[in-house]
């Protein structure tokens, strides 16, 4: 069975982009929502949940806008990953978390519930 790609989007208006940034663009921001804590060396991090570690590379960033990390238990022709990505509506000003994952079919729906309540301890940190 293969790793399917899925997206959710989180409406978070109440933060500037700039403020989000630091929330999923920095080791000290994502420790605050994501995991704690989080040891970074470079590119290379290393999550703890629970004090159960689990290494990821970031792969992609821009700065502001995106990052992106693959998982170091991956395959490594695995074309799977999980990102975390700022939207602004230009018209509105809205501002969202988009963010992108794989999980197995029969998982997609457990991940999508551990990604809404991640995101739900964020709106906390960020007074949303």
């Amino acid at each position: 069975m293969k790793k399917e790609k899925y997206t959710v989007e989180y409406s978070l208006n109440k933060i500037s982009p700039a403020s989000l940034w630091t929330y999923i663009g920095t080791a000290n921001g994502l420790s605050e929502w994501f995991a704690h804590p989080i040891v970074t060396d470079g590119k290379h991090f290393t999550f703890y949940w629970n004090d159960t570690p689990q290494e990821a590379m970031q792969i992609a960033l821009r700065t502001g806008t995106y990052i992106r990390f693959k998982w170091c238990d991956e395959e490594p022709d695995s074309k799977t990953y999980f990102e975390f990505r700022i939207h602004v509506t230009e018209l509105t000003g809205d501002v969202g978390l988009e963010i992108t994952d794989f999980a197995f079919p029969d998982e997609k729906e457990e991940s999508i519930d551990l990604w809404n309540k991640q995101v739900e301890t964020l709106r906390r940190q960020i007074g949303a």
